[in-house]
Order: structure tokens, then sequence, then C-alpha cells
């Protein structure tokens, strides 16, 4: 794909980006001012979206905003997701029982992406979004997933990785990341100590469906999982055990 083709893409994402920010009607210099686009190439961008039935414009302000085709076409397409949509009863009873957010994630290059987030009812919690990005190195879910690796491989994959401190509890030693990964996998489970968000704790477990590697963290403040890491990873263990059973029947 072109760099042309590229920028192109990206433009029509940072304009839906730019309205889910702020949530109200925008005119096409708003739209242009916020997303960087030159004000020539956002109308023919927005002309495009309107003709399609992606935006709708007003007369009182001046302005556009998205319609539900984006939506419905999203909810269609995810409700025959090969996997997360099928999981999802899982991943709410482990929020339920846990009291905690929970998240499935995969690897995806050098990073984890998010596919899903069932996020904790407690005012305090940690809170996150489907499509987010996070480390390899730093993310119990991360962890899992080089964890899921046969150690040759994984030393490999440690050793070439720079490992930034994201939070000052960050392991950015390969040689201590390599021997916190090793322990995790004797003890069945990962951690993460505040090592991604300050003050977050997490744990985490991989499982194989369909020959994909998939993981499922449990994440809360430290000051409760602190003291229910052991109880959470039951939780986890469990459950993940229960979704690989489910789908070795199919």
């Amino acid at each position: 794909m072109s760099n042309v083709a590229v920028t192109a893409v990206e433009r029509v994402l940072d304009i839906f980006e730019a309205f889910d920010k702020v949530r109200k009607p925008l005119s096409l210099t708003d739209l242009a001012e916020m997303t960087n686009i030159p004000k020539s190439s956002c109308h023919a961008i927005v002309g495009t979206l309107a003709a399609r039935g992606y935006l709708y414009s007003l007369t009182r302000p001046r302005a556009l905003y998205p319609t539900r085709r984006f939506f419905d076409l999203a909810r269609a397409i995810l409700e025959n997701d090969p996997f997360v949509e099928r999981v999802m009863p899982m991943l709410e009873r482990l929020r339920d029982a846990s009291r905690e957010t929970v998240i499935l994630g995969k690897r995806q290059g050098d990073s984890v992406i998010y596919l899903q987030v069932v996020e904790s009812s407690h005012p305090i919690r940690y809170s996150a979004k489907p499509g987010e990005f996070k480390p390899l190195h730093s993310s119990a879910i991360g962890k899992a997933l080089v964890g899921s690796l046969k150690e040759p491989e994984m030393r490999a994959l440690v050793t070439a990785q720079s490992l930034p401190a994201v939070t000052g509890s960050t392991l950015t030693d390969h040689d201590a990341l390599i021997a916190d990964i090793l322990e995790s996998r004797r003890r069945g489970y990962f951690l993460t100590r505040g090592e991604n968000v300050a003050d977050v704790w997490a744990v985490s477990a991989f499982l194989s469906v369909h020959a994909e590697t998939i993981a499922v963290a449990i994440a809360g403040p430290r000051h409760r999982m602190e003291n229910n890491v052991t109880e959470c990873a039951q939780l986890l263990l469990a459950t993940c055990s229960y979704i690989s059973r489910q789908w070795a029947k199919q």
C-alpha cells in the first residue's frame, strides 16, 4: 500500500476519533484543526463520508456529525467475530467473580492488542479500550504471551527488545525480565506490579485456541489486588481452562 493510501486511511480514522473525543457536532474548520488535515483534503474526505452515509450535516450550527452507519457496520462485523464474542459470557463471569477489570489480548508484532475489555463496576478501577496497544515487557498479557513461547524463542525475543521504563517499576533489565517470565511459567500465571500503569497490579495466563495463542488478564488497583492475587489467579486459570475445554469440543 502506498504512503498516500496509508495517509488517507489515517485521516479518515482521525476524523472519527475527533468526534469520539469531543462527542458533539464539528464544523469542517474544527475537524481540519483538530486532525491537522489541510482544509481542502478534509473537505474531500468529509464529502466522501457524507456521500456514503457516514456523516450528516446540520444547518444550525453549520456542522457535521456521524450517522449510525459506522456503528451498525462495526456491530455486524463484531457479531461474527470468530472468537471475542463467543468468550464474552466467560469474561463477564470472571469480571463478576473477581470484581476487577478483565482483558483479552493477543500479540501483534512487538506489542499486545486488547481485543476486549470488561471493566469492573468499582468507581476506582483499571480502565482501557479494545484496540489499545500495550508493550510486551510491561503488561501482564504481554508477559504471558512471551511466556507462551518455547524458552529459546522467548529468550531471543526478550533479548532483541528494548525495554523502556513505562513506570518506575517496569523491568528494564533483560535478565531480570527473563527470570520473571520463567518463574511465572513455573507458577502458572504472570504478574505485573505497577509495571505498566503505576499502582495497577495484574495477573494473566495464556491459552491456545485453534492454533491461536491469546491471553486473559485481571487488573485492578494495588490496594485491592495485592492481597487477592492468589484468588484472582485461581479464578483466571479456571476460566482459561474452561475456554480451552469448550473449544476442544468443537
